[in-house]
């Protein structure tokens, strides 16, 4: 009984790392990406999600308790989760290995990443819009470390789709894993492409 609802809770984890939270991500993502295009565009997209209907209620129950769920049974599964060599062989495994890696990185990235936004928008502290974003990354230390979690979320994300793919029974064989593997790939450069791309054109205007 145990085992069965440990195996629907990894099924729920998988889920949620997709749905809604791997959504929200590329979301954000394609949102804060309007930044490219210069300040007021940037100012209107951001300016547009923050003035849902609701977006409180949104934002509590479609982001953050599915992320803090996600997290807690995260943190469970890397500190007692072990490769399996027979199972998934060299590659899969070292995949495995930066899943757990970068599941700590984002999760310290995220909660920095929401103290320093949304935390003081909510304060009163900052204002949403293009300069607070321009001010936190024109610091190099910053800037890295910004680079560093949205390359680690993305990869965390991609790779989570070929997990998410196994562990719902969507791809059973392996060359219908290999397939996936070469999709994640491809879905993991495209999406840190827009995020890195932002994150230059906050810090350098290039």
């Amino acid at each position: 009984m145990a085992d069965h609802r440990e195996f629907n809770y990894r099924r729920l984890h998988s889920l949620l790392g997709v749905i809604p939270i791997g959504v929200f991500l590329v979301q954000h993502l394609v949102v804060n990406h309007f930044a490219v295009y210069g300040e007021e565009s940037f100012n209107k997209a951001a300016g547009f999600m923050a003035g849902l209907p609701f977006v409180l209620v949104l934002e509590t129950f479609v982001i953050y308790l599915p992320i803090l769920f996600h997290a807690i049974l995260g943190v469970y599964i890397v500190f007692t989760a072990r490769n399996n060599v027979k199972n998934y062989g060299y590659f899969r495994n070292w995949m495995f290995k930066l899943q757990r890696i970068t599941g700590v990185i984002v999760l310290v990235f995220i909660a920095w990443h929401v103290w320093e936004t949304r935390i003081q928008i909510g304060l009163g502290n900052a204002d949403l819009d293009y300069s607070l974003m321009e001010n936190i990354l024109t610091n190099p230390i910053m800037f890295w470390f910004y680079i560093i979690g949205v390359v680690s979320a993305v990869f965390h994300f991609a790779n989570g789709l070929w997990s998410f793919a196994v562990t719902w029974g969507l791809t059973q064989s392996p060359k219908s894993q290999k397939v996936v593997s070469y999709a994640t790939i491809l879905i993991f450069l495209v999406i840190s492409y827009i995020g890195v791309r932002t994150l230059i054109q906050f810090a350098y205007g290039a």
